[in-house]
């Protein structure tokens, strides 16, 4: 077999960054140095950001793009966005003799920002894995998710980008139950929330760590395990956020939902229903009916 060289002065590659949705959160616990340990079982949606690269002989850069390309702010694209980030990360890491090419990156921001679906972390995730290709680095798996830790803690579980439980806080990956066929809706008010003040509004005991089967015969199966969770962050959000009530209550009146919940500390709210088809008609009667809410209805990855 042949394996073809990749050209990095003349070929634009492009990365799909998918929106993170944690079916259940738990607040097990706090480190001495103040950040909290979580238990969660995260899947991705078919809804994402898109990064592109664009070889060049100027230095790297990023262009925004996208209906929420603007919503990020006139300096969101400078040193502290965490795709830049990533990139001038990896490039430490490859070092001085390594072939980096600069250029431009292109990220289509269709996902709503500060949502809770890890929009930013996908993004920093899907960098890594675009450059790492594009640059031909070789940074393997272990040492490419030993940086993704460094840049946010829903970077690792980004850059998998594919169901799996998450537990410490966002470090400790481990295979997932078998999950049955199910569609998804996603709904955001177009409210922005802060994690930190989510995190500073949650009230209560923290919550054990979840008894997860191996598998579910169907949704229903899987929905009531999930019933027996908790996203501990929702109660807070909908403090910080008081929309998200009405988006959860829109989406639990839809015709076959059957569970509807707060994703990470907010406000995109999810809802998940037996069918993909199921869930693309409820997404497209709460488009209708909410016009400036962005909405979303399909298929896990």
């Amino acid at each position: 077999m042949t394996v073809d060289v990749l050209d990095v002065a003349t070929t634009t590659l492009t990365e799909i960054a998918p929106a993170k949705i944690n079916l259940y959160l738990h607040v097990t616990g706090r480190r001495p140095d103040g950040y909290h340990l979580l238990d969660s079982l995260v899947v991705f949606a078919g809804a994402g950001d898109v990064l592109h690269y664009e070889p060049g002989t100027e230095p790297l850069h990023l262009k925004l793009e996208g209906r929420f390309g603007r919503a990020l702010g006139a300096d969101a694209a400078g040193a502290d966005n965490l795709v830049i980030k990533a990139a001038a990360v990896l490039r430490d890491l490859a070092g001085p003799d390594a072939n980096v090419q600069g250029g431009c990156l292109v990220l289509e921001k269709n996902l709503p920002v500060a949502s809770g679906i890890g929009g930013g972390s996908a993004d920093a995730a899907a960098a890594l894995r675009l450059l790492n290709r594009a640059w031909n680095v070789q940074v393997d798996e272990p040492t490419l998710f030993r940086v993704a830790e460094t840049l946010g803690a829903d970077v690792p579980v980004c850059l998998l980008s594919q169901t799996v439980r998450m537990e410490g806080i966002g470090e400790t990956l481990t295979p997932a139950p078998r999950l049955p066929e199910c569609g998804l809706v996603l709904v955001n008010c177009g409210q922005a929330v802060s994690t930190p003040d989510v995190f500073r509004k949650r009230t209560g005991d923290f919550v054990p760590r979840a008894d997860l089967p191996q598998s579910w015969p169907n949704s229903a199966a899987m929905v009531a395990t999930l019933k027996a969770q908790e996203n501990s962050l929702e109660a807070p959000a909908c403090n910080v956020c008081p929309p998200v009530k009405r988006v959860l209550a829109d989406i639990v009146a839809q015709p076959e939902c059957q569970l509807a919940r707060v994703s990470g500390s907010g406000a995109t709210c999810f809802g998940v229903f037996p069918t993909v088809e199921a869930a693309r008609e409820a997404a497209g009667r709460l488009a209708d009916a909410h016009a400036a809410w962005w909405v979303w209805g399909g298929a896990l990855v």
